[in-house]
């Protein structure tokens, strides 16, 4: 095996497989990364993949090669190596053992490889019907709900995100017991699923490394009964869904408000930032909300460093109301939504809070946020 390549297109391969490769598996090779180098039609091609045994992503870049061939490499240093290049080009030869020359101007490594037959096989992704999908909007969906995943280990199910179809729009749901995240666009696909999967959190975030890529073309994802599956240009990434029953989500969210307050958004999520600084217990950030007419009172207080208040106005015109939150569930929605304006739905001290931004049109573009109150 022998060719060459540009630096940035071959960091670019291993940026993809940084968050994939394991450093401390019981299998040592999975901390490399697998390079294919072939000739075809159209040039030739060097495929790059990194797998855990439950995510994988494999991509193919351009290249001048010489001679095919394949080679396992520790990624780490591989990655560390080719950013301090000195030249924009580098080149790689297999040599005896399956150790690895790779020059770039005057510098030279020789690294350990290991033969590519051991590395374990990509997975497969037949039989699946795929749905182009606009990489904003469900980058937007992944960074709406992610912060809600459940980080138990013991309850399985929960550690991803729910993802089902309704009619003509994906719905997107994240829950860990205390609050839930839902949200939901439209999508004139049809993904022919019988019904929602569960995203592991892993996928979820390499998914959304992937899409956060300077990168233009469409986006397909589809799904098996056992893998999720996105493709993008010479790109593919797959992942083995979490065989769970995700609980029944509507049944957390309440049907009736008895209080609504609308908030403006930037000011409530600025007043809770320097609320949390005195909170006394900083796993909970507890901050009490004291309501009354057309105002909002924020209090937090620490017996060893003391207390703060704040007051903020807001639209509300129902009966004094005292609830206590983990100001940090209700940070993590604020920043999130871009409306300037929040509606908060109450009903008691003991029920839940729920929030929905203002302005967004029809039953198939929604976010709601359902937060479960503390006692204080």
């Amino acid at each position: 095996m022998e060719l060459q390549i540009g630096i940035d297109e071959f960091s670019r391969a291993l940026y993809r497989a940084q968050g994939i490769v394991e450093k401390k598996s019981t299998m040592p090779i999975l901390a490399s990364v697998l390079l294919e180098a072939t000739q075809g039609e159209g040039g030739g091609r060097l495929r790059a993949s990194a797998f855990d045994l439950e995510i994988g992503v494999t991509g193919t870049h351009p290249a001048e090669v010489h001679r095919p061939g394949a080679v396992a490499l520790k990624h780490k240093e591989l990655y560390d190596i080719v950013r301090t290049l000195p030249e924009k080009t580098c080149v790689l030869r297999r040599e005896a053992n399956n150790r690895v020359k790779i020059t770039s101007g005057a510098a030279e490594f020789n690294i350990v490889g290991q033969p590519a037959e051991d590395y374990p096989p990509f997975p497969r992704a037949e039989k699946v019907q795929f749905v182009t999908v606009e990489p904003q909007q469900l980058l937007e969906m992944i960074e709406k709900t992610q912060f809600a995943i459940s980080a138990d280990e013991t309850r399985h199910n929960l550690n991803g995100v729910f993802f089902e179809t309704a009619q003509s729009s994906v719905r997107m749901v994240a829950t860990d017991g205390h609050r839930l995240s839902l949200v939901e666009r439209p999508a004139p696909g049809n993904f022919n699923m019988k019904k929602g999967v569960i995203v592991p959190r892993k996928g979820l975030f390499e998914l959304r490394r992937l899409l956060g890529e300077e990168s233009t073309g469409p986006c397909e994802l589809g799904f098996t009964e056992s893998s999720g599956v996105f493709r993008r240009g010479d790109l593919t990434m797959v992942m083995r869904l979490i065989d769970g029953v995700f609980p029944d989500y509507m049944q957390v969210i309440p049907k009736e408000a008895d209080r609504t307050v609308t908030v403006d958004r930037p000011r409530l999520l600025d007043t809770l930032k320097r609320m949390s600084i005195l909170s006394s217990d900083r796993s909970t950030n507890a901050v009490k909300f004291e309501l009354q007419k057309d105002l909002l009172r924020v209090t937090s207080q620490n017996p060893d460093l003391g207390d703060a208040k704040e007051e903020i106005p807001v639209a509300y015109g129902g009966t004094p109301l005292q609830i206590g939150f983990n100001a940090r569930y209700l940070m993590d929605v604020l920043s999130v939504v871009e409306a300037p304006q929040m509606n908060v739905e109450l009903c008691d001290e003991l029920s839940p809070g729920v929030l929905k931004p203002i302005g967004e049109a029809g039953a198939s573009t929604r976010y709601t946020a359902v937060i479960m109150p503390m006692r204080i």
